[in-house]
């Protein structure tokens, strides 16, 4: 079966740097665009960064973009989310998505505070 597993949350102060992780099993991970969403309390779960199957077409919410960058390793089956220069505003649970099927992750909690 499809699963998702996220991981690389957790504390930073401002201005700090987090890797998130995805790793995908249970499909051919390279036939797959994949995608990185955040979800704060009491709002709808909003888009992060997008990436085709071949790591290409790359889209960014404008609230992340030159901060944020999304890549893929086809080899290891794992979608990255590198974060740097991490604001308060960018706390919440991330998820890993795959598009076509609706399969998402169980999530991993960023919290930016000092």
């Amino acid at each position: 079966q499809v699963q998702l597993v996220e991981s690389g949350g957790g504390l930073v102060q401002p201005g700090g740097s987090l890797r998130l992780s995805c790793a995908a099993s249970g499909f051919t991970f390279s036939n797959y665009p994949m995608s990185w969403y955040r979800q704060t309390p009491g709002k709808e779960r909003e888009l992060v960064a997008r990436i085709n199957s071949a790591g290409g077409n790359i889209i960014y919410a404008d609230s992340v973009k030159g901060r944020f960058t999304i890549s893929r390793d086809n080899a290891k089956n794992t979608v990255y989310l590198q974060m740097n220069s991490l604001k308060p505003e960018d706390t919440a649970v991330y998820y890993c998505y795959r598009i076509g099927g609706g399969y998402w992750g169980q999530g991993t909690q960023v919290t930016v505070s000092s």
